[in-house]
């Protein structure tokens, strides 16, 4: 299998999501196949984090892509999302599920991916990587899910990728 490295991730979102699907995320205690994913999309779209704009929590997301954006919600979960695109452009694809565990939330508890996470780059890390086993799986899309607040069209974006 081959390491996928920095310049994978340098495209836009909507390339880099469904080419996730298939892939292996490894820890030092786990190997995973990548089942689903979302994307988000720029300070456009009203889904995205960046949608308000450069803060201290999203400053990672306007770098260049291969790195982690790590952020918690609910006070409990920690959400693992990878940076796509150029720098200055803020895209990510959240890791929403793996073989046998599904949920953002449960996949990071399992893997013991925390806030040490934020920043950490793909490819140079030797505390998480991403295979490629050179398969490609079959796949649909459905719109993302618990976005309600960002409104139309972002909801009925078909930005979700799962493995059929």
């Amino acid at each position: 299998m081959l390491q996928l490295t920095a310049s994978f991730f340098q495209r836009d979102v909507l390339q880099v999501a469904p080419e996730l699907l298939g892939k292996v995320l490894a820890t030092p205690k786990h190997r995973a196949l990548i089942t689903e994913v979302e994307a988000y999309r720029g300070e456009e779209d009203l889904a995205c984090h960046a949608s308000k704009g450069r803060t201290p929590r999203t400053e990672i997301m306007y770098h260049e892509g291969g790195h982690l954006y790590i952020y918690l919600i609910y006070g409990m979960y920690w959400m693992l999302n990878i940076v796509c695109g150029q720098a200055d452009s803020p895209e990510a694809v959240l890791i929403r599920g793996i073989e046998g565990l599904n949920g953002p939330g449960k996949l990071t508890r399992y893997l013991g991916i925390d806030k040490s996470y934020y920043g950490e780059q793909l490819g140079f890390s030797d505390r998480i990587q991403l295979f490629d086993p050179g398969v490609c799986l079959p796949y649909r899309t459905t719109p993302r899910i618990g976005i309600d607040y960002a409104g139309e069209p972002w909801v009925s974006k078909p930005w979700r990728y799962l493995i059929k």
